[in-house]
């Protein structure tokens, strides 16, 4: 197998692991720098060149997009899709993942429980957003945040005021975060490969310091991670379209919060805590997924003529509730269910014989006026009464 990891830190741990990983198991392995290749849109095929010349065949990519370049770095990413080479994490994934406001947004749509979070522009809404998150203390958090740098504790909702005003000033955009107590300046990092978490490591703040990072000084010890941790873990990360990634998780009273998926997740610290070869489990991974490369789902389903994809959802008062698929006259329709959600459980391909319950969610390909048809009429805010105008009878 040939395999390009995409780094601009050739001598970098995790860059050096993953290459000495892939060259232990007999593959054939590159370092590339991102910032050498060139996009061309030339050709009738997708293709790419590196440092001027066109580039060889490669079976895998590993992306190692840092955050100073994901622009550039997710488009080369986003070439290599286009050329059918298999890459554990999508440009998709990334992207968003490098959001934090973008990746929030993605996971609480999915039920992913994490601390309470606000995102404000105007300087009225800064106090209610506070106190819609719980209070001070809050928690700040630039955007483009990475290695802690860019998150605030404020204790008072003055100094908070005060810490996003100067911020927003800067042309700089924040998250509100409830801070979590009890997590008492400790994290977990989870080190997600595929559908199973390979490593995971408890990340302690030093002295007063808030911030767990290693980066800051934090110490790690390895862990064996609870079941619900793991389940999260794993969720978070397919959610947001990423086969390999570091979630970090605050331990709550409730259970696990998940604060941010990191789709570039360092191997020294996790690796030095776990003595665990999580380059090698990336690498074995890899190998046994390029003959399955990562598509746009909706890209290419949505090239036919008056057909596409939708999310139907079944609501609690449908037809549908208590059919099963077979019965609910979807296939009549030439509409195909790709998978069903079914609260934070997935049914991928599901057979006729599974019975619909309230509040499924099925994912489908098909004619799109009738799955136009099956969606039923936004709901809208009841209308006001108004007063009766002084002239009620036109003359």
């Amino acid at each position: 197998m040939k395999i390009a990891v995409l780094s601009r830190a050739p001598q970098a741990y995790s860059t050096q692991r993953l290459r000495a990983a892939a060259l232990q198991r007999g593959h054939n392995v590159k370092v590339l720098n991102t910032l050498r290749f060139a996009i061309d849109l030339t050709s009738d095929e997708p293709d790419l060149h590196y440092r001027g010349r066109q580039l060889s065949d490669y079976d895998a990519i590993l992306p190692r997009i840092g955050n100073s370049i994901t622009y550039f770095g997710t488009a080369v990413v986003r070439q290599f899709e286009q050329m059918d080479v298999y890459t554990p994490n999508t440009a998709n994934g990334i992207s968003s993942a490098r959001d934090k406001l973008r990746a929030n947004q993605i996971l609480s749509r999915h039920n992913i429980a994490m601390p309470p979070t606000a995102f404000v522009r105007n300087r009225a809404d800064v106090r209610p957003a506070i106190e819609r998150v719980g209070g001070a203390p809050v928690v700040i958090k630039l955007l483009e945040g990475t290695q802690g740098i860019g998150v605030i504790l404020a204790p008072q909702v003055k100094v908070a005021e005060a810490i996003i005003e100067t911020l927003h000033s800067t042309k700089q955009n924040v998250l509100i975060q409830k801070f979590i107590s009890e997590s008492r300046g400790r994290d977990i990092r989870a080190l997600v490969v595929g559908d199973r978490v390979v490593a995971a490591m408890r990340r302690s703040a030093a002295g007063d310091e808030f911030r767990s990072n290693v980066h800051r000084g934090g110490s790690v010890e390895a862990i064996e991670l609870d079941p619900v941790y793991e389940r999260a873990a794993v969720r978070s990360a397919q959610i947001m379209g990423l086969r390999v990634a570091g979630v970090d998780m605050l331990e709550g009273d409730e259970g696990p919060l998940v604060m941010e998926v990191n789709s570039s997740p360092g191997l020294q610290g996790i690796e030095t805590a776990t003595k665990l070869d999580v380059a090698g489990a990336i690498i074995d991974y890899i190998a046994g997924q390029v003959a399955f490369p990562e598509i746009d789902v909706r890209q290419r389903l949505t090239v036919s003529t008056g057909y596409g994809v939708a999310e139907l959802m079944v609501h609690g008062a449908a037809d549908l509730v208590g059919k099963t698929l077979g019965d609910a006259g979807l296939w009549e329709r030439d509409i195909t269910v790709l998978t069903l959600h079914r609260g934070v459980s997935v049914i991928p391909n599901p057979r006729k014989h599974v019975v619909l319950e309230a509040d499924d969610r099925l994912f489908c390909f098909g004619k799109l006026e009738e799955m136009r048809s099956m969606i039923p009429e936004r709901r809208r805010r009841r209308a006001k009464v108004r007063r009766l105008p002084k002239q009620p009878l036109s003359e």
